[in-house]
This record gives structure tokens, C-alpha cells and sequence, in this order.
């Protein structure tokens, strides 16, 4: 790697721990392009970390590797990301060979930091998918690290850039309901998004670290941002009553099925070329089953949670996770000395929904370019009349949010952004210990210090690097 590509990576590392450093060049600019290499090549990696970046970028980056313990998932997601570079089943060889300039990884959240931490140790710059790990002692061990190397890892925190989070943020930082006191925070998951977590490796804790790390670890990340402030304290309650378990009958997967007629969750993954092509072909490589029954015994996370986070800051924050709800969306409102901050997105009490809970999922996750649309939010100050502002946004892409980090990360780093939303080391640790640490109040009835988890020391206002 040539020393103006190396002082690059790390310039754009540092912009993702809350330093601003302008770079001599962009991606692409220069002698080559950004040769990248990435490991896991489920649903995730192939599309979003994969196939869109090749579409979008081809004369700013290459994929000169791809890695995955599952041959046939590799071959077939060379022909879906339109491809054509070696594959493996052993990162450190494909590092070796392929000498990427960034390694993108989105294996198994159990299994992240095993691949961030030899990365870093081999002289890439890693971007992981959230959640970062699953719990404290992996990152630690990222945290160590990255602090012995001397790249840096990136975050895929993306609902930070989203045109309505981020009005929220500005909102906020422009101090218009004075310093904030408490938080009210409540996220819907329906039953066809929420539910598709039961059915895949997410449901076992020991894969995915329950949904309080692998979903919430958005909602954590975007209050920590929000308030700009850490995490200090922990208590939660949770519990598995509805998936898992909890059914009159169980199935082995919904293909073949004996209760298709009267489970309402019954899902045809065969209706999709996709998902059969990378999935159910390759079932015989790895023995992973994509539409498992989500009544299985072995389900073993949560599936209603709530916690309670307060702050270095003293913000108290109420936050909730439903994963059966028969909408998707969320709600939030800021109370602070000055006034009231209440946010919303797809309530469909509150807006006219012309598209099915299914089809709402499948526009969000979508890569399409959209017309721009507005959603509304509230301001209230205090012996004021309350005023509504209008957002202007995307439905699809995580609401315009995947477009603008994969713009940031892959064709203008050196970029300013005055609202700091790309996402290091410590923005991914701080989001998943609070989900780690909801989970262990659980476990042991007990409020958990966020200080306890790790080494990272916890910041009141201005949270910089570790």
C-alpha cells in the first residue's frame, strides 16, 4: 500500500472518530482504485456492502477478494455482485494475496471480532457492519486492537444519515428546547420484519447477542449521537412469550411444512430466485436454513424488551423493543428545559400508508433512487404554540441514509460534516454496551455500569476518540 493511500485511510478513520483531517485525495483519485476484500457473503455483504458498491462506484473501488466458509454462497455471489476476483474460505490467506486497502466485514455478529481484529493486525483499515461484537470481552479485544495498529475501523451506523435523524441532531444542537432532561424512545418491529429475526441465526443469543446488540444497536448508536453524551448506567427487563416456545406447534422449516394452513407466519421462501440461489442451494455446504420455524426450542433471545439509560449528562432515557407489533416504525420525543422535541416515522395512525407492513420493509431496505418526500415533526416550547416542521426525505435506503454514508465512506471522506456522522471504534462500542449491558440486567436483576464493561473511559459532553 503506497504512503499517500495509507495517510488517506487513516485520515478517514480519524473523520470517523469525531476528527476533521482534509486528505490530500479521495477514493479513486490517484493511481488506483480502493482495492477492497469482504468476508461474509450473506444477504447483507452481497447486497448492501457488495453488489451496490460495485454499481455505484466502479471507478473508485475494486473487490479483489471474497471470503466465506460456504463455497456455493461464494460462487453465487460472484455472479450477483457481477464480479469476477478469487474467492476463500480463510481470511489471512485472502489478506495475503489480495492485499486489500479495506476489509469489509459482515459474517455473524458472533464472529466480527475475530475478523476486525486480524485485519487490523495485517495492516487493513476494517469497516464493520453493526453491531460491532456481541459482548464485552470481544470488544475489548477490538478496542486493544485497534490501539495496537496503526488503521482504523469504520462503523456502518446508517439511520445516523438519514435526512430526518439528522434534523433531529440539528434540532438539538441548536439548543431549541434548551439542554435535554429525558428521552422517550420506542421502536415497532411488525410481523414480517420482526419475525424474520426468529427465523435466522439471530434467534440463538450465542450467534447474534439477542436483539438488544444486533437491532438495537441502531437506537443506541442514535441516541448516543443524539445527545452527544455516553451511556452510563443500565436496568432492563426482557423476555421470550410469543416466538419460540411459545406455540401450540412446531415445524422444521416452512418449506414442507405440515402447519402452512394455519401458521400465519408461514413464509415461501421459493417465491424469491434470490434468496434461493443464496441460501437454500447452498444449505448443503454449512447446514444453515434461512426460513427456519420461528416456534423452534432452541429460540433463546428476547422478544419484549425495555430499558432504562441514563447518561453521563444526567439524560434519562425510556426505550422500548416490540418485535410483533402489526406495524413497523417508532416514536420519540425530547423533553428538555425549554421545550419538546416528538418525532415519528410510519405510525400509520398518525400519516395515510398506502403500502403493506411487507412491502414498507422491502422499500426501506431498497437501493432505488426515489422522489423526495416530507414527514413532519413537532417542536414545542415552553408557553409557545407548537410548531411543525417538515423533513424532506427518501422511503427507500434506510430513509436516504444508505446513499449518503456509502457517498461519505466511498466518494468525498474528506468531506466536512459539522453533524459528525461517521462512525469509528468508539461510536460501535458504545452502541452495543448498552445493549450488552441491558441484557446482562436481565440476567442478573441488577443495574449494569457501562464503565465496568470496558476500558473505554466514558465522556459527559463532546465524546472523542479512545
Amino acid at each position: 500500500m503506497t504512503n499517500s493511500r495509507r495517510n488517506f485511510l487513516k485520515a478517514l478513520s480519524a473523520m470517523a472518530a469525531g476528527v476533521m483531517i482534509n486528505p490530500a485525495f479521495g477514493f479513486g483519485i490517484g493511481n488506483r482504485k480502493l482495492k477492497v476484500a469482504l468476508i461474509g457473503v450473506g444477504i447483507r455483504g452481497t447486497s448492501f456492502w457488495g453488489k451496490s458498491l460495485v454499481e455505484k462506484y466502479p471507478g473508485l473501488l475494486e473487490f479483489v477478494g471474497l471470503c466465506d466458509n460456504n463455497k456455493g454462497r461464494l460462487g453465487y455471489a460472484l455472479e450477483y455482485m457481477n464480479i469476477n476476483c478469487p474467492t476463500y474460505d480463510d481470511l489471512e490467506k485472502m489478506i495475503k494475496e489480495s492485499k486489500p486497502d479495506l476489509l469489509i466485514v459482515a459474517t455473524t455478529d458472533s464472529t466480527h471480532h475475530e475478523f476486525i481484529v486480524k485485519g487490523l493486525e495485517m495492516g487493513c483499515d476494517v469497516l464493520s457492519e453493526k453491531p460491532l461484537t456481541i459482548d464485552e470481552d470481544k470488544c475489548q479485544q477490538i478496542v486493544d486492537a485497534e490501539n495496537k495498529s496503526d488503521r482504523k475501523l469504520i462503523v456502518g451506523f446508517n439511520y445516523r444519515w438519514s435526512p430526518y435523524n439528522t434534523k433531529i441532531k440539528e434540532l438539538i444542537e441548536q439548543g431549541t428546547i434548551g439542554k435535554v432532561t429525558s428521552v422517550d424512545f420506542h421502536w415497532y418491529l411488525n410481523t414480517y420484519h420482526g419475525a424474520s429475526y426468529f427465523r435466522r441465526w439471530h434467534g440463538l443469543k450465542d450467534k447474534g447477542g439477542t436483539l438488544w446488540v444486533h437491532k438495537a444497536t441502531h437506537h443506541f448508536d442514535l441516541l448516543n449521537w443524539w445527545l452527544d453524551s455516553d451511556p452510563e448506567q443500565v436496568f432492563a427487563y426482557g423476555d421470550l412469550e410469543y416466538y419460540g416456545a411459545n406455540n401450540a406447534f412446531e415445524g422444521d422449516k416452512c418449506r414442507g411444512c405440515k402447519h402452512q394452513s394455519k401458521c400465519d407466519f408461514y413464509w415461501d421462501i421459493t417465491e424469491s430466485e434470490h434468496m434461493m440461489k443464496l441460501y437454500v442451494e447452498n444449505e448443503k455446504y454449512d447446514g444453515y436454513i434461512r426460513d427456519n420455524c420461528l416456534w423452534r426450542d432452541k429460540i433463546d433471545i428476547y422478544d419484549k424488551m425495555s430499558a432504562q439509560i441514563k447518561y453521563k449528562g444526567n439524560t434519562i432515557v425510556n426505550y422500548s423493543l416490540t418485535t410483533y407489533s402489526p406495524f413497523e416504525g417508532w416514536r420519540i420525543a425530547f423533553n428538555g428545559t425549554k421545550g419538546r422535541i416528538e418525532a415519528w416515522l410510519d405510525i400509520p395512525y398518525q400519516q395515510e400508508m398506502k403500502m403493506s407492513q411487507e412491502e414498507l420493509h422491502k422499500a426501506e431496505m431498497a437501493q432505488e433512487e426515489e422522489e423526495i418526500s416530507f414527514e413532519p415533526l413537532i417542536t414545542h416550547k415552553l408557553w409557545e404554540d407548537f410548531e411543525t416542521v417538515q423533513v424532506g426525505m427518501e422511503r427507500s435506503g434506510h430513509g436516504g441514509g444508505d446513499k449518503r454514508l456509502h457517498d461519505q465512506v466511498f466518494r468525498h471522506p474528506e468531506k466536512e460534516d459539522s453533524f459528525k456522522r461517521a462512525a469509528g471504534l468508539r461510536d460501535g462500542a458504545m452502541s452495543v454496551l448498552i445493549g450488552i449491558a441491558a441484557r446482562k440486567s436481565i440476567e442478573t436483576g441488577d443495574p449494569i455500569n457501562i464503565q465496568d464493561l470496558t476500558s473505554i473511559e466514558l465522556a459527559e459532553k463532546g465524546r472523542g476518540s479512545n
